[in-house]
């Protein structure tokens, strides 16, 4: 009522007479129409089911109910799909799909949408990592998850490869920027982490005592295998392929040459190590700009200090700036050689593995204009994987001018 009253400025008959208009339309052009009732879970169940029924008679497949707001609970989400299950003719006899969509803005997304297949939704949108508008959509490896772990409760299935789950979140952060909370759900730095004593003690005896899943279900790297500098190319090759990786030859000898370059820095390159770095393989732009050599100059008494040395083409470039720290006298001194006004709006730093060697990876967003572009760089250096990255995002915003 709110939205057609408001927004719509429609009364309820118009609503249901435009319903009828648009879907026949789509009809014309499509075999498989959905129909979306916005804020179905806020509207009045009778209107709602009279609406969905128009829709079908005039050829919708699948009706989506969504909670646009993040509003419903489970037991109401539940009720309603089986209200409407029952209700509106052709959905209770299986010809139409219904389909949940909900939002998480109380935090109930994923309980929401399970509920609604538990009152006979065959359909579930959602988003990995549950990103979406406002506090985000149903988590799609978090249900996905709940419907594989527990399919004696759901009795559904998604047919989904769930060892893609963990290097889908990855890429996702790495395209978006956005990195996940470490007590996320499924791929969270610590879903599989076991700190208490007790915790320990019992994964240690028998890994069913706190681990309901196994990390190898979801993709996530095991370190089962240790690669160093003396390792050849066949080992390498046969993790990688362990790992989830079908690359060419061309493609193997370019990870490789990159792999052997990162175990001449670190004592052992662990499986996490390898995912980063050939996984980065998907996110090269053609260059304009690459990174040829970098002095920095931290400082406690004077602002920090960066000369950057830069291959523009064929030539090579150096300048040097000074600045709030050596990321922002770096990215200065970037700034200068290319001739733009770059500006940083999201900066993010993280470990790939454990311990003092271990690779960091940076991933930040950054604006030249009205175009944002995200970075990524990788190094056992945290500030050669910075540079990297705000060389990558400037090349892809030189490349959309």
């Amino acid at each position: 009522p709110i939205h057609m009253e408001y927004k719509l400025r429609m009364s309820p008959e118009q609503v249901a007479e435009q319903v009828a208009a648009m879907t026949a339309y789509a009809k014309k052009y499509c075999a498989d129409i959905q129909f979306s009732a916005e804020d179905a879970s806020r509207s009045d169940w009778a209107f709602l089911s009279r609406i969905f029924a128009v829709a079908i008679q005039n050829g919708a497949t699948t009706i989506n109910v969504p909670d646009t707001v993040g509003y419903s609970h489970p037991d109401e989400m539940k009720s309603l799909f089986a209200y409407l299950a029952e209700n509106v003719p052709g959905i209770g006899i299986g010809n139409v799909t219904l389909s949940a969509h909900c939002h998480n803005d109380l935090g109930l997304a994923v309980s929401n949408s399970l509920a609604a297949v538990m009152g006979g939704a065959g359909q579930i949108e959602c988003a990995v990592n549950g990103i979406g508008e406002r506090a985000g959509n149903a988590a799609l490896e978090e249900l996905v998850m709940a419907l594989h772990i527990r399919r004696d409760t759901y009795q559904s299935e998604t047919r989904i490869d769930t060892t893609q789950l963990y290097r889908t979140s990855r890429l996702l952060q790495s395209v978006t920027g956005v990195a996940v909370a470490p007590n996320k759900a499924v791929v969270g730095a610590n879903a599989f982490a076991h700190e208490a004593g007790i915790h320990q003690h019992g994964v240690m005896a028998e890994r069913t005592t706190y681990e309901i899943m196994s990390p190898t279900m979801i993709g996530l790297p095991r370190n089962k295998m240790v690669l160093g500098k003396h390792s050849g190319k066949h080992a390498f090759e046969e993790r990688l392929k362990d790992l989830g990786f079908a690359l060419s030859d061309e493609e193997l000898q370019s990870a490789f040459l990159l792999y052997k370059e990162l175990a001449d820095k670190k004592k052992t390159v662990l499986d996490g190590d390898l995912e980063a770095l050939v996984g980065s393989r998907g996110y090269k732009v053609p260059g304009q700009i690459e990174l040829s050599h970098f002095v920095i100059n931290a400082g406690n008494s004077i602002d920090g200090t960066a000369i950057i040395k830069l291959r523009v083409g064929d030539a090579i470039h150096q300048n040097v700036a000074m600045g709030d720290g050596p990321v922002d006298a770096a990215f200065k001194a970037i700034n200068k050689i290319v001739g733009e006004d770059f500006a940083l709006e999201s900066y993010q730093l993280g470990a790939v593995t454990e311990g003092g060697d271990a690779m960091g990876e940076c991933v930040l967003r950054v604006r030249l204009g009205e175009d944002i572009a995200t970075g990524r760089g990788l190094s056992t250096d945290i500030i050669e994987a910075t540079i990297k990255a705000y060389i990558h995002a400037a090349n892809k915003l030189l490349n959309m001018k």
